[in-house]
């Protein structure tokens, strides 16, 4: 048995730089870009409900998420989880980089920066409470990858990985889907041998079917353990029969959804210069691509075409297997973060095939040196330029992603200061109305008169698919109400039961109160005091 000072030296002898750069770049990016959200308190209508949570989430499907945030506490602590969330997300960065065998330094910080500036990760930082358990999930999904390509038998811990990043949160097996598609191709690509190629691949295949098998059936266990079922919300009760929907008409949602969701989804680029660096990143991978094949003479050979529809088909359905999976859900952007692997596997592309790794380190691969004895000197200064360019596109891209992020991030302060002084003025009628005292039942909807109040939300042009941080206030329901005067005003409002709310909405006496904050939208009845806010 190993001393820990032997455990630590060996751990540091063994590091590798480039998971090390990964790390940190994760790490310290994150902290400038997300810092407001991580250093402030500003939750969302659903983090006013969590601010103690124990994420027994297990009638969704997330058996493992009461561990995975149980690292921080069940308490809502936006600076532990989110130094936690980051260096869950840092460790697996730095499988993604082993992954996808990128060496040098530079090339690492591009990806890097990529993957935690994403908007995604903001939306996700929204639900503060729960996110060092998804970048858990998250890094457990790269490691499944990871650990399937490096070792012999790796799909057996690869599976088990998956297995407990799904139970996490299963939006993420998008990411083991799509680095697996993409494993699949650089090996076909590489030039093993064929038998290596079909091991290669069924390693991936395995490393899925143990992982979603093992899901399940820990799933199905837990249930019968705690004596529960699935929950319907989101569709997770019909994760097994698909939501009845036939098999074409999920195919074409899905591929509809897609399109609709890259194209003009408002968060891979929403202006100009973001989709310009999209659009040169993609422009350069499919200039190189074509270039390959025409080197190669893949183009001679029949099952290259069969290879490339199939990979076509697939890519659609990988970034949208929730919908497969559950046709019925709301498929907001917490579930959409795999869409930053589009420029991410784009420019790892590009890096393995376009000599932008290897000339920049240096050193190139057998393969490439062959290759580089055609170039001309056009072709040197071309891939040069093309170097230059997809940098600066890169890097500009994860400045507009960061840029993007803290609009959002603005904005969701600003609501929730809105929200305080609109509840402030709320207390303060409360208490001003005659035969009121703590603690009396409370009739409300808690549904705001947008007439009565002025429209300032400026952001929905950059926030308005990010769900959690558009919109100008954090109440839309009683119980927001009463959770956000518990936490922040110290005002305890006693709701009436849902029942006698339908019963007292359709009385003569609250449908002749004015609207909030009008005089007269407030009035004792019966022991009750009636708040009209609609």
């Amino acid at each position: 048995m190993r001393t820990p000072a032997e455990i630590w030296s060996y751990l540091r002898g063994n590091i590798r730089k480039e998971w090390k750069t990964a790390f940190w770049t994760v790490f310290i990016l994150g902290l400038l870009i997300h810092f407001p959200v991580i250093a402030g308190d500003f939750p969302n209508h659903d983090g006013l409900a969590s601010m103690y949570f124990d994420q027994n989430m297990i009638t969704s499907g997330r058996w493992f998420l009461m561990i995975a945030c149980g690292f921080s506490s069940y308490f809502a602590l936006p600076w532990v989880i989110g130094l936690l969330s980051l260096f869950f997300l840092g460790i697996g960065a730095a499988a993604l980089i082993e992954f996808l065998e990128i060496k040098n330094e530079l090339s690492v910080m591009l990806l890097a920066g990529l993957l935690v500036s994403f908007p995604a990760l903001a939306s996700t930082y929204a639900y503060i409470f729960t996110a060092d358990g998804y970048m858990l999930a998250l890094c457990l999904a790269f490691f499944s990858v990871a650990l399937t390509k490096r070792r012999e038998w790796g799909f057996l811990p690869g599976g088990i990985c998956l297995a407990f990043s799904m139970g996490t949160y299963q939006s993420y097996l998008s990411f083991a889907i799509l680095l697996s598609i993409y494993g699949c191709l650089m090996s076909l690509m590489s030039e093993c041998s064929v038998e290596k190629k079909r091991r290669n691949i069924l390693h991936y295949l395995y490393m899925g079917l143990i992982g979603t098998g093992l899901y399940y059936v820990i799933l199905q266990i837990l249930l019968k353990i705690q004596g529960k079922e699935l929950d319907t919300y989101q569709g997770i009760s019909g994760m097994a029969s698909g939501g009845g929907l036939s098999l074409p008409e999920k195919l074409k949602n899905i591929c509809q959804d897609f399109l609709a969701f890259t194209g003009k989804g408002n968060v891979l680029y929403n202006d100009m210069i973001s989709f310009a660096a999209v659009g040169l990143i993609m422009a350069a991978a499919l200039t190189l691509f074509v270039r390959l094949v025409i080197r190669r003479g893949y183009y001679k050979k029949w099952y290259f075409y069969l290879i490339l529809l199939i990979a076509v088909l697939l890519i659609p359905l990988a970034f949208n297997v929730i919908l497969l999976i559950s046709p019925d859900v709301t498929y907001h952007l917490l579930m959409r973060y795999q869409w930053c692997l589009l420029p991410i596997l784009t420019l790892a592309f590009l890096l393995r095939y376009g000599f932008l790794q290897t000339e920049l380190s240096g050193q190139f691969s057998p393969l490439h040196r062959r290759e580089a004895k055609v170039l001309k000197k056009p072709s040197v200064i071309c891939n040069i330029v093309l170097q230059w360019a997809v940098l600066a596109a890169s890097a500009v891209l994860i400045l507009h992603y960061g840029v993007a992020d803290n609009i959002a991030y603005s904005n969701l302060q600003k609501k929730y200061e809105k929200t305080y002084a609109y509840c402030l003025r709320l207390t303060d009628r409360m208490e001003q109305t005659k035969g009121y005292y703590t603690g009396m039942p409370v009739a409300m909807i808690g549904v705001q008169n947008k007439e009565n109040l002025p429209e300032t939300d400026i952001t929905g042009a950059v926030t308005g698919n990010m769900i959690g941080m558009t919109g100008d206030y954090l109440v839309y329901t009683d119980t927001n109400y009463q959770a956000f005067m518990k936490h922040y005003l110290g005002v305890t409002i006693n709701l009436v039961p849902d029942e006698e709310m339908e019963r007292i909405y359709d009385t003569r006496e609250y449908q002749e109160l004015n609207s909030f904050p009008q005089e007269g939208s407030m009035k004792v009845v019966d022991g009750i005091l009636y708040i009209k806010t609609e």
